[in-house]
């Protein structure tokens, strides 16, 4: 039996690239919304940068959506707390999260397809998309890792069952 990288014995498609050919069918076929990305988490514009690292911190995520009157406003994410507040000397029970949150960011909706989230992230440098309604009201946010999981599920036991080191050769196709 070949490995996933071998070409078919008879000139035909390897099952790598019939692996390929799936991920790219379930990226421009399948809508956000069934990758069952997590609610939002959000703040008002309001909010302290103390609050909303505190709030991350409790949720353990990577951000949350700011809102004005329900409506996405913003994002607020840890990155802008290392790029734009750490070692800067500011009392965070004193700043605002509006200050230094990406105003009205790209967002889309959960009908979109799983391709669009993943180009918005590659050419915006984003680890997390809103996802929001007509009314722009957010409903859910996809991240890198959502993404990852979709990608993952389309051929689990090749992923999974790798050897825990890289430089550790396969045997066999359980990772033995």
């Amino acid at each position: 039996m070949g490995t996933l990288l071998d070409d078919d014995d008879e000139g035909g498609v390897s099952e790598f690239e019939e692996h390929e050919a799936e991920i790219t069918r379930g990226l421009l076929t399948s809508a956000i919304k069934h990758l069952n990305p997590r609610a939002p988490i959000t703040v008002e514009e309001g909010t302290t940068v103390a609050e909303a690292v505190a709030l991350m911190n409790r949720e353990k995520i990577g951000g949350v959506l700011v809102v004005r009157e329900g409506r996405l406003a913003g994002i607020f994410t840890e990155r802008d707390v290392l790029t734009k507040i750490a070692g800067h000397g500011l009392d965070f029970t004193k700043i605002f999260v509006t200050t230094y949150m990406t105003p009205d960011p790209e967002a889309l909706s959960p009908d979109h397809k799983v391709a669009y989230a993943l180009n918005k992230m590659v050419v915006g440098g984003y680890r997390h998309v809103p996802i929001v309604d007509g009314e722009r009201r957010p409903v859910a946010v996809i991240s890198v890792r959502d993404v990852v999981e979709f990608i993952v599920d389309r051929f689990p036991a090749e992923i999974l069952n790798l050897p825990p080191d890289p430089d550790h050769e396969m045997r066999a196709r359980d990772g033995g």
